[in-house]
């Protein structure tokens, strides 16, 4: 606009007040400290005097644990994790012993099914039959497995000729360890 000018933007204004009270405050007046009073740097330093000991023989304190807080939950003081003096077992050693190689338990368990199918044991009894070879077999050893095996042999629930593929798979998917 022409007969206008241009305005400038006002300058921020202070407080007027905390500027006066800066400028005409006047510093607090000194308190005199009473002439009785000896200051703490000065005077000479003492050993402070050293009073006997006595030791009395305390009872022993046994804290006791609620029943329903597991043992080395940290209750009582205990640390979580913390190792107890336990007696260091030496390991006998053993020899390796062919197991079921776990890796391959599906092939294992599917050639395991087809013979079993084809057996003339209950369906039922063949699920859990199954479940124990494979237990048998992969924490003790393929041999406890067979000795198994043999039991339902002489029960008539297998056939030489099943019992002697059993023996095949369980030799074909062993390993020593």
């Amino acid at each position: 606009m022409p007969g206008e000018t241009k305005k400038s933007k006002p300058a921020q204004k202070t407080a007027p007040n905390t500027e006066q009270k800066v400028a005409t405050a006047k510093p607090a007046p000194k308190t005199e400290q009473p002439k009785t009073a000896v200051k703490k740097e000065a005077a000479p330093a003492q050993k402070p005097v050293q009073k006997p000991v006595v030791k009395v023989a305390a009872k022993p304190v046994v804290k006791s644990v609620p029943k329903n807080v597991p043992q080395g939950s940290g209750y009582g003081g205990e640390k979580q994790g913390a190792k107890k003096n336990k007696p260091v077992r030496t390991k006998e050693s053993t020899k390796k012993q062919p197991m079921l190689n776990t890796h391959k338990l599906a092939p294992f368990k599917y050639d395991m099914n087809e013979i079993l199918s084809a057996s003339r044991m209950d369906p039922a009894k063949a699920s859990s039959f199954l479940a124990s070879v494979i237990a048998k077999a992969s924490r003790i050893s393929t041999k406890e497995a067979k000795e198994f095996v043999k039991t339902f042999l002489d029960s008539d629930d297998l056939t030489k000729e099943e019992y002697d593929k059993i023996c095949k798979l369980l030799d074909r998917y062993s390993k020593f360890r």
